[in-house]
């Protein structure tokens, strides 16, 4: 599976990991066992760069959440369930498109309820590329 590449889609998530180990009695994330375990439904809050018309600061940095849609090897392909606030409403990067993750960029998990199973099985607005 491709992952989000900034270059190319004009966006790419962070390693959650690599905060925690840069900053482990500061930035706090869940055990490596509950980023594996993720469900759909379940919702898990990742850090991504931006691609923004900025000379000053060409990349903005936002934590969202993402609905865990589906488990797959080495990861998970979810829902982004917030509007990025450093661009405006578009098509291409949005609530709403699907997008795939791995348990490395996790910082957070929040669990499924019945409204949330309901919603990961919906269909996104845009699906992500698979191959």
């Amino acid at each position: 599976m491709r992952e989000p590449d900034i270059d190319v889609d004009g966006w790419c998530l962070d390693d959650g990991e690599e905060y925690h180990r840069a900053a482990p009695d500061t930035f706090w994330i869940p055990d490596r066992e509950a980023r594996e375990a993720l469900q759909p439904g379940d919702l898990a809050k990742l850090i991504f760069r931006i691609s923004v018309d900025d000379p000053e600061a060409p990349v903005a940095v936002e934590r969202m959440w993402v609905l865990v849609r589906e488990r797959i090897p080495g990861g998970y392909f979810g829902i982004l369930d917030n509007d990025p606030e450093a661009i405006d409403d578009n098509e291409e990067f949005w609530s709403g498109i699907e997008l795939p993750f791995a348990a490395r960029h996790v910082i957070n998990i929040d669990g499924r309820d019945e409204n949330t199973i309901a919603l990961a099985a919906q269909e996104p607005k845009r699906r992500w590329q698979k191959s």
